[in-house]
């Protein structure tokens, strides 16, 4: 067993980023993004979706937000915050009772006026503690007791203006209780000088940090800081005073004038909050919570409480990502991780590297109208998720295969495969050596021989070039009935097939509507869903027709995917006329057009969606006319049909 050298350790990772976590996977994250955006959300909204819902390993702002309510609601509910008065209230009934025993068996007068002292003391508890200030005991337990309650109401009184003070000062002796006077003394000295604007401000808070620095773990570095830090808990522990009754605020001020029998530290406490007021009026001093639980909370831990609420208040803030300029960076991951635990911290810090390589690897870019758009490689990574819907969906189908074969007409498709008996195609050499060398590797070595099942072959395919043109129904039909986004799908996928597979086709995307439009790849992803009344197949087809002609050694393939029958045609002045049910000019003039494209040698496939028997009579019409066909696919596999006809088209 090797032993480790010494001076290495081994343990969890605390420096930032875990480095052996998964990179973030920008694919998934992207794919959502693009479903939104061809779906009719902006760039921006789509972005912003994604970080509310989160990714399949990630939690989202909207379910870290729901934590943070969770979190805050369950402080609320489970707690209450007479935790000190309730306290104080045992202590003091549990000495008085003790006092009782010890004078009862004592038959003097002196007991006798003792017990009446006791039984005359007023029934709220600050009031009975006020009168017992000079009170001789007897009972053990009821001078220990009473101490206690001054120490407990010293230590609670700091706790709730300086954290983990209660702690500190578990036993409590006189010099404790002139430290503190002291340091509260020079506190507000120095807040003073800070107020008035003194020269050597800095040199007073050196001098003080050094003689009182043991009471600040947080070690602040200047002033500002210090009162932050300070400001911070006392409007706590104000909020958690306003939260109190109108009876328990007025115990409270009254006992705290007999915290540690000492009357000066209620006075300290007081001139400090009130200069903490005025330096730092923008802390919420004024609110209130309602607590309705059970367990009772002391000065310090309601001030902690509700120190709580208002760090979860504005975790709520920055997660909901409302304000101006709000970014993920923006919210305080460690505050998070105090509230939520360490998971929370972790699920924030990835969506913020999500959203910083976003934009990083420039998968959005701006548009000159200033906008936020998908950049070409954003396209590019949509086409291949929907290119790759496609293949799978189209995987075990039987009737068709690509044609193959080797000599002059034949393009290398990249890929190679075993040799068969009959194969005249060139070899693979490199993959044939490999398969040889590993072959004899496998089996025990020894010089290296080629043998018959070594051998690949480079795989070729005659490729004509084509002509194409995929006209898509833009109507609100399309909206409406839940059409649009396996429409724009379609239409990447198709682009992505023709510009990776089949580089010299040329692909022309035509919208049509009211009027139908030429638009380039982008443009129909971001294209949103409009009411318009109109299925201008007419103008569709003039588009197609001018396409075809712009490239007369292609071979022409036109795609039509609608799902009403046309109920609009352009004129001659370039106006779009619409009625329904449809004129006979409307359709006259679209079956014209489909045979001016026949003429070109095109046959027109139509991709019905929907069922209206109107719609089936017109597109086999146009069918029989182009010597086309009809496909009337459901909408997951309009992307595979679509692709497979252009392919059995091009092959044709």
């Amino acid at each position: 067993m090797t032993a480790i050298p010494e001076g290495y350790s081994y343990g969890p990772w605390h420096e930032g980023p875990d480095p052996l976590a998964p990179p973030i996977d920008l694919r998934d994250a992207l794919d959502e993004i693009g479903r939104d955006v061809m779906g009719g959300s902006s760039p921006r909204s789509a972005l912003e979706e994604l970080l509310r819902r989160g990714t399949r390993t990630t939690a989202g702002l909207d379910e870290l937000t729901r934590r943070v309510w969770q979190r805050r609601s369950e402080i609320q509910r489970r707690h209450r915050l007479d935790g000190t008065l309730q306290e104080i209230r045992r202590l003091l009934d549990e000495g008085l009772a003790a006092e009782r025993r010890e004078l009862f068996p004592d038959p003097s007068d002196e007991a006798r006026f003792r017990e009446a002292e006791l039984d005359a003391l007023p029934p709220g508890t600050a009031a009975a503690v006020r009168e017992l200030a000079d009170y001789q005991w007897r009972s053990e337990t009821g001078r220990e007791n009473y101490e206690q309650i001054r120490d407990l109401l010293g230590r609670e009184m700091l706790d709730a203006r300086f954290e983990g003070m209660k702690d500190a000062l578990q036993s409590t002796t006189s010099e404790d209780v002139e430290r503190v006077n002291e340091m509260l003394s020079d506190l507000n000295s120095l807040l003073n000088a800070y107020a008035r604007g003194a020269d050597d401000i800095e040199d007073r808070f050196a001098e003080f940090m050094r003689r009182h620095g043991q009471f600040f773990p947080e070690n602040p570095r200047n002033v500002e800081e210090l009162i932050d830090a300070l400001a911070s808990r006392a409007a706590a522990a104000q909020r958690m005073l306003n939260s109190m009754s109108e009876q328990q605020r007025a115990e409270l001020m009254e006992l705290a004038q007999q915290a540690f029998g000492d009357p000066r530290l209620a006075q300290q406490l007081s001139t400090l909050d009130s200069q903490l007021r005025a330096l730092r009026p923008g802390e919420d001093w004024t609110s209130s919570a309602r607590f309705r639980g059970q367990d009772p909370l002391g000065l310090g831990e309601g001030a902690q409480a509700m120190a709580d609420l208002a760090e979860l208040d504005a975790l709520a803030e920055q997660l909901a990502q409302s304000y101006p300029g709000a970014r993920l960076e923006d919210i305080d991951l460690e505050a998070l991780q105090r509230q939520l635990g360490e998971d929370a911290g972790v699920d924030a810090r990835r969506l913020s590297e999500l959203e910083r390589e976003l934009r990083r690897q420039g998968l959005f870019e701006r548009a000159p109208d200033g906008s936020l758009r998908l950049s070409p490689k954003a396209l590019r990574r949509l086409g291949e998720t929907a290119l790759a819907d496609v293949v799978n969906s189209l995987r075990g189908k039987t009737g068709e295969r690509q044609q193959e074969s080797a000599g002059a007409a034949g393009e290398p498709t990249g890929a190679s495969r075993p040799w068969q008996f009959g194969d005249t195609e060139p070899w693979e050499v490199s993959r044939t050596v490999r398969n040889s060398v590993l072959r004899t590797a496998s089996s025990g070595g020894g010089r290296v021989r080629l043998d018959v099942s070594d051998v690949e072959v480079i795989e070729t395919e005659h490729r004509t070039r084509a002509a194409v043109a995929l006209c898509v129904d833009t109507s609100w039909s399309m909206v409406s009935e839940g059409r649009w986004l396996p429409m724009k799908r379609t239409a990447l996928a198709l682009h992505q097939l023709i510009s990776t597979r089949f580089r010299n086709d040329a692909l022309q995307v035509i919208t049509f509507g009211r009027y139908a439009t030429a638009v380039e790849l982008d443009e129909l992803v971001g294209l949103e869903g409009a009411w318009e009344q109109g299925t201008n197949a007419h103008h569709a087809l003039l588009l197609a027709g001018r396409h075809l002609r712009r490239h007369p050694d292609a071979q022409p393939v036109v795609l039509m995917v609608t799902d009403g029958e046309p109920t609009a045609h352009l004129e001659p002045d370039g106006e779009a006329v619409f009625d329904y049910p449809p004129q006979p000019r409307t359709l006259a003039k679209t079956v014209s057009e489909v045979d001016r494209l026949a003429k070109l040698g095109a046959s027109v496939t139509v991709f019905r969606l929907g069922d209206d028997p109107r719609l089936e009579a017109f597109v086999d019409l146009i069918a029989r006319r182009s010597g086309g066909r009809v496909v009337a696919p459901d909408l997951d596999g309009l992307g595979a049909a679509v692709v497979s006809d252009y392919l059995r088209t091009r092959r044709r």
